[in-house]
């Protein structure tokens, strides 16, 4: 009898064993979602992850907890923001909004699998993985590759508005400044044109750059990719329109906000990306086998109203380009 007791015993101890250890760590997966905008302006691309998440098998309050952290655009509070996920012992942290999320996760853990999407920089040239189809380590994910399409919008500038020989940029100097300066500048000698730089790093900032690009008189202005200028799309545009500046954009939410033109990628079909990429790991994939993802397209959108009454006529030849016209 004592045998078979302890049989039984040895039995349940290993059936259930596996269970109590998974039972001690968490009812359900806990992902971390790290931002470096604001909650309120990124709710579309929220549920664009979700809807990845589910396309993977895992929707949020069901088989799947989610804790949010934002950084509402301040950059310095991303990295206590990463620790205290990694101290939450979540089981996958997903920083999204751009790189800098990627960056502070990475410097916090090792061992968390981290799972990106964001752009602003090269993902290999700031260390988050080793290669695009090798990551190796704790990381991979979905890059815009915004960097280098920052010149390509300088260009899509100049072949709408030939005449256009002075032109403002505006960059946020906390938002991967040291690359996306260079090239531009490097682009507008390439051009022909005069860069006139102005920085923001706040909102007030932004009204102040705005008022120093007319009193410049700037045949147009490139806005340049940041995530505090672009939670704040809507004033931006609306300092666009009361100076009645030409302004080029990253993505589609400023030219369906009012602003004349963006190119880029499409923000939710990145997020949704993102979202499958961490129910794979979930699922028990490895960061390290998953090579990171790119944009399939970037898409130039066009806002005919914002042309009109700007005075600008668009050539059929450059609308022919266009994916989208708003009219």
């Amino acid at each position: 009898m004592r045998r078979r007791k302890f049989i039984a015993l040895l039995g349940a101890t290993s059936v259930y064993g596996p269970l109590a250890a998974r039972a001690q760590r968490s009812a359900m997966p806990v992902i971390g979602f790290l931002n470096s905008g604001s909650p309120a302006a990124r709710a579309p691309h929220v549920d664009a992850f979700r809807k990845g998440l589910a396309e993977a098998g895992f929707v949020e309050g069901k088989n799947v907890r989610i804790e949010y952290r934002w950084a509402e655009g301040q950059y310095d509070r991303l990295p206590a923001l990463a620790t205290e996920l990694v101290r939450l012992r979540v089981d996958v942290i997903a920083p999204t909004g751009s790189l800098m999320p990627a960056q502070a996760a990475k410097a916090a853990t090792s061992k968390i699998p981290i799972v990106f999407e964001g752009g602003g920089g090269d993902p290999v040239q700031l260390g988050l993985v080793a290669s695009f189809n090798r990551p190796g380590g704790n990381v991979t994910g979905v890059t815009n590759m915004g960097g280098p399409l920052e010149p390509k919008r300088l260009e899509l500038l100049h072949d709408l508005i030939p005449s256009a020989k002075k032109i403002g940029v505006l960059v946020n100097p906390r938002f991967f400044a040291d690359t996306i300066v260079p090239d531009l500048r490097a682009a507008a000698r390439t051009l022909g044109q005069e860069i006139e730089m102005v920085s923001a790093s706040t909102v007030p900032e932004i009204d102040a750059a705005f008022e120093t690009l007319a009193r410049l008189q700037v045949n147009g202005v490139h806005v340049a990719a940041d995530v505090m200028i672009q939670d704040e799309r809507n004033r931006v545009v609306a300092l666009a329109a009361r100076y009645s500046i030409p302004a080029t954009y990253v993505f589609r939410e400023f030219t369906e906000a009012g602003g004349l033109m963006s190119y880029g990628v499409n923000l939710p079909g990145m997020y949704r990306q993102a979202g499958v990429y961490t129910g794979r790991v979930l699922k028990g994939e490895r960061p390290a086998d998953i090579p990171v993802a790119g944009p399939a397209k970037f898409e130039l959108v066009i806002n005919l109203k914002t042309a009109k009454a700007l005075g600008l006529t668009v050539p059929p030849t450059f609308l022919a380009r266009a994916d989208e016209v708003i009219e």
